[in-house]
């Protein structure tokens, strides 16, 4: 509320007296602060606890993108082993190596 209250003796300075620059960049700081503060506590994030909630989504994030990471290049080692099997597989098969079997 003090904020709201800075801003609205800064409007009445201003309407009062005429707004100079100081006034003006005061009233705009103000403003944004509010605007701020306010966001903040539409998302829920104005309390103390926000700031661990915060490091805390970003572990959780940073732990996500490794996993998705790590899963992507293991995916790509299975498709490359695998099409190495199957090249390895018809070599074999070219040259004859079945009847060896037999």
């Amino acid at each position: 509320m003090i904020g709201r209250e800075m801003l609205a003796r800064l409007i009445a300075q201003a309407a009062g007296e005429g707004a100079d620059l100081v006034t003006l960049r005061a009233m705009v700081e103000e403003a944004s602060e509010a605007g701020a503060a306010r966001a903040l506590e539409r998302l829920g994030l104005s309390d103390t606890g926000a700031q661990d909630d915060i490091d805390e989504l970003r572990e959780l994030l940073g732990a996500w993108r490794a996993a998705k990471q790590s899963a992507w290049k293991a995916a790509v080692q299975w498709l490359v082993r695998a099409v190495l099997a199957l090249l390895l597989l018809g070599i074999a098969v070219r040259l004859g190596a079945m009847e060896l079997l037999r």
